[in-house]
């Protein structure tokens, strides 16, 4: 690796480790948050790309990602003590590990002051599933599925794509997900439309969702039952990605997920996954430590796999 290369790897190794302290120090900006920006400009242009066809889709979702990553491009191409603030901030600005460990711990509080409205309507801030007619357990259950879904998703797949891509690699990732909770739904109106987001999306987080589940195997309280339940009951879980780290969850943590939801007045039955007891408001700590772990050992990784990357000379 010449001089050049090893001075761009550890300047994107630096940014990722900051960028993770700085989440787990600040957690997102309560105003002006760049990924909510992102979401209103989407939507601003959804209103003249939309269509109920796969090809407007793709459009939509190609301009929209292939702006983001164009935005980062310039980071790369700064000398090392900019590139590490430049990829800093971006870190910081597209994890949301501290935000979501906030909000399962706002709803375990309410659980535990028995205010049981409160919990539900706070779950809202969490998941999509209608929490009207949930007890304790199966908010419970909701906040560690989330936790779970969420620490892949907003944690451990953009620290992934940042050692990859650096700067590009962490915007263009924040910004097809995004799109992907956007437009990515089975619903009538972007069964079509979404089809190209939600496949992205599946596609980018396939390295972080496995390294999520490795890492929840190797972290967690119960090895074996993290390793068990991610082989045989992933499979059964209706997204590629989100099944083998809920399944390395459950197991892990000697719990049972999955089960009957409700999405404005659909219900979905999902396979159980894990073989332990039901969960109860205890495990949602126990599941917010695990997710702790699971994020220390990805920006530890991704900043190994970095520090190693390589870049021409310019």
């Amino acid at each position: 690796m010449t001089r050049t290369g090893r001075r761009a790897g550890s300047s994107r190794a630096v940014g990722l480790v900051l960028g993770y302290a700085a989440d787990r120090a600040l957690g997102d900006p309560r105003r002006r948050h760049p990924v909510a920006g992102f979401g209103q400009a989407a939507g601003r242009l959804e209103r003249w790309t939309y269509a109920d066809d796969r090809v407007h889709g793709a459009a939509h979702v190609a301009v929209l990602v292939g702006a983001a990553v164009a935005l980062g491009l310039p980071a790369e191409r700064v000398r090392p003590t900019v590139h590490a603030a430049l990829t800093a901030a971006a870190t910081w600005a597209v994890l949301g590990g501290t935000t979501l460990s906030r909000e399962a711990d706002a709803v375990d509080t309410l659980l535990r002051d028995e205010d049981l409205d409160g919990a539900r309507q706070r779950l809202t801030h969490l998941v999509g599933r209608d929490p009207s007619e949930l007890g304790p357990g199966e908010i419970a259950r909701a906040v560690v599925e989330s936790v779970a879904e969420n620490t892949s998703d907003a944690v451990v797949a953009p620290l992934v794509w940042g050692a990859i891509g650096g700067v590009p690699g962490l915007l263009g990732y924040r910004a097809a997900n995004t799109l992907d909770a956007m437009v990515g739904h089975r619903t009538p109106r972007l069964e079509r439309f979404g089809w190209a987001a939600a496949r992205l999306d599946d596609v980018l987080n396939l390295p972080g969702s496995r390294l999520s589940a490795v890492l929840a195997v190797l972290l967690g309280p119960d090895h074996a039952g993290a390793c068990r339940a991610w082989h045989r009951d992933a499979r059964a879980h209706p997204s590629p990605n989100a099944g083998p780290v809920e399944a390395a969850f459950a197991g892990a943590l000697g719990v049972r997920l999955g089960g009957t939801n409700v999405y404005a007045g659909r219900t979905e039955h999902r396979a159980v996954l894990g073989d332990g007891r039901p969960v109860e408001a205890r495990d949602i700590v126990r599941a917010r430590t695990l997710a702790d772990r699971v994020g220390l050992g990805a920006v530890v990784l991704s900043a190994l796999a970095a520090g190693r990357a390589r870049r021409r000379p310019r």
